[in-house]
């Protein structure tokens, strides 16, 4: 298996929620652990290798203290969350102004973002009267559902 397709099978774990990952192929196997949200550990072996080789001996056991990833900070508040999986956009087009920024205040209902999901625009609106604290996510960026994306205070 060439380098480029293995890095490119250890970024797919990595940004996703697959946990381990595990590929025959005939010049080869390989496989993928993934531990706290980071990439441990992964082994190529050759096909005759892998055959004669002993469980363990295919892949090294994850550290037995692997430390966990830091959460984002997030300041006190309510959290407005993602409700799917999607792209998040802070406005309706690329030129037009944001539909908030921090400081604004927002009425319970007003649309916040947008999330794009399979080609349907979302509007997400705000489940709390208040004023926006942290906005965090980055236009265009990836979410997960029940991602933070607002603080409301």
């Amino acid at each position: 298996m060439d380098l480029r397709k293995l890095k490119t099978l250890i970024d797919l774990v990595s940004e996703s929620n697959v946990s381990e990952l595990e590929i025959t192929e005939a010049e080869g196997k390989v496989r993928i652990v993934k531990s706290a949200g980071a990439v441990v550990h992964g082994a190529v072996m050759p096909a005759a290798a892998v055959a004669a080789a002993a469980p363990a001996a295919a892949v090294a056991a994850p550290p037995a203290a692997a430390p966990a990833a830091a959460p984002v900070p997030v300041d006190a508040g309510h959290v407005i969350k993602s409700p799917m999986v999607g792209t998040f956009y802070r406005s309706s087009s690329p030129g037009a102004k944001s539909f908030v920024e921090v400081g604004t205040a927002v009425k319970q209902g007003e649309t916040l973002c947008i999330i794009e999901a399979m080609k349907i625009l979302n509007e997400i609106e705000s489940d709390k009267s208040g004023t926006v604290k942290q906005i965090l996510c980055d236009n265009g960026q990836a979410v997960e559902y029940g991602q933070p994306l607002f603080i409301i205070e």
